[in-house]
């Protein structure tokens, strides 16, 4: 069943005030008949021009939208300089009321067109459909400023104009949840190294369990993947490494590692360099990011550590790629683990529990129950020293000095982490990061 209806008015001219009546008239109309048990909400997506004022560009059509009484509370004209800044509004409209069946009534023209628009501002969560708008008798000399794409592919000069309209919009979008904050280690040089820890403030997600600074997209949940892009700019320039030379680990939750300038492997949780100026990220949401430097061969690694791939080794198997790769000594390594879920909030099935226990029975609180509590993050340091990292090479939730604690409970701190255990499966991540400094 449409959830949602969204008429596109954009391109119309505004001059035509009577064809443009007549068309949403007929629409409307349309849609009340055959909404007769569940009436959709419907947006009216039209263009506001430069210096005019919004409720001028909408006046002409409350006439019409008066006459339907059934619709009058779900109906709303969106005016915007852009076709992107329009969607993009109607988009946090469908999230506010988590709508996701939508059609879409617009000019033949405009379709191909839209259906771009839709690709980058949307993800798979969306369903549309598409429907011709259907001209009144009185529009033969209606004009509409797009040119005829229909059924085809859109030139790649428009393409590229619609993704420089979409990113100026939303980098014109103010940040949300405060300034975006950066947390970093006392632990790792800062005169050799750019790293850090993310935290949830500072970008432009909306969706509560995405808000604000969400680092990750997927086809599941419903920050598409130029709103990432968005909030990794702002994350780049604030902390001041090149978003274009920016390469995160592709999670498989096992502990591949993929070494920069090699054959990339199809998925991988740790990845190293010893390039200048290339940034390496890890995400997490509960799961460990963990940071590898080494200032003395100067090489560095990131790894995404989840329960599976602490099981997995996936830190020391960055360590050994590190050495094997760059013949850095195991001494020279320090490692940090960033924010993630602690052992007061974490549980896992007993039979997964029992690996953990095998590491080190304190990895474990309450055995003998069905779920019992994990330590991922002691797992990970007893893992790493057994494999020759130093104790005091090493930062976690350990250290004496909390005044120098990163690695915070995500499901415990709603106002700085996200986190998949606490959020459920619309949650929002963070990452660490790392590079070289040139």
């Amino acid at each position: 069943m449409v959830e949602a209806v969204l008429i596109d008015l954009f391109s119309l001219p505004a001059n035509l005030q009577n064809n443009i009546q007549g068309l949403l008239h007929n629409t409307l109309e349309t849609i009340e008949k055959c909404s007769s048990i569940h009436a959709p909400f419907v947006y009216v997506m039209c263009c506001q021009k430069q210096g005019s004022e919004r409720k001028g560009e909408q006046e002409f059509l409350l006439p019409v939208l008066r006459g339907f009484q059934s619709l009058k509370r779900r109906l709303e004209v969106i005016c915007a300089q852009t076709t992107a800044a329009a969607l993009y509004t109607i988009k946090q409209r469908l999230d506010e009321k988590d709508l996701s069946i939508i059609k879409v009534i617009l000019p033949t023209l405009r379709k191909e067109l839209m259906k771009v628009y839709i690709d980058h501002l949307f993800t798979a969560v969306y369903q549309f459909e598409f429907e011709d708008l259907h001209m009144v008798s009185d529009s033969e000399n209606l004009q509409i400023s797009e040119p005829q794409h229909e059924g085809q592919t859109l030139p790649s000069q428009d393409m590229a104009l619609i993704q420089s309209e979409i990113q100026m919009y939303l980098e014109s979008l103010p940040s949300l949840r405060g300034e975006l904050t950066i947390l970093r280690s006392s632990l790792i040089p800062d005169d050799i190294f750019l790293h850090g820890f993310t935290t949830r403030t500072g970008g432009i997600s909306y969706i509560p369990t995405l808000s604000s600074c969400n680092l990750f997209s997927s086809s599941k949940r419903r920050d598409p993947q130029v709103v990432v892009k968005e909030n990794l700019r702002r994350l780049a320039n604030a902390a001041g490494f090149n978003p274009e030379a920016f390469h995160r680990v592709k999670i498989d939750h096992a502990n591949a590692v993929c070494i920069m300038g090699k054959t990339e492997p199809d998925n991988y949780d740790g990845i190293v360099t010893n390039q200048k100026g290339v940034t390496l990220g890890a995400p997490g949401a509960d799961c460990i990011p963990v940071l590898f430097a080494d200032p003395v061969r100067k090489a560095c690694g990131a790894a995404h550590s989840g329960w599976k791939g602490t099981l997995l080794g996936v830190s020391m198997a960055t360590v050994n790629a590190m050495v094997s790769e760059y013949g850095c000594n195991m001494k020279d390594i320090l490692v940090v683990l960033g924010p993630s879920v602690g052992p007061c909030c974490y549980k896992l099935p007993h039979e997964s529990a029992k690996e953990f226990h095998r590491i080190d029975p304190k990895c474990v609180r309450l055995f003998d129950s069905a779920n019992p509590y994990i330590d991922i993050r002691r797992a990970t340091r007893i893992l790493l020293e057994r494999g020759g990292i130093l104790p005091e090479n090493i930062q976690d939730d350990s250290i004496t000095d909390q005044n120098q604690n990163i690695t915070f409970c995500t499901a415990c701190h709603p106002d700085k982490f996200y986190s998949h255990f606490r959020d459920g499966t619309n949650f929002g991540t963070q990452i660490g990061f790392i590079s070289i400094k040139d």
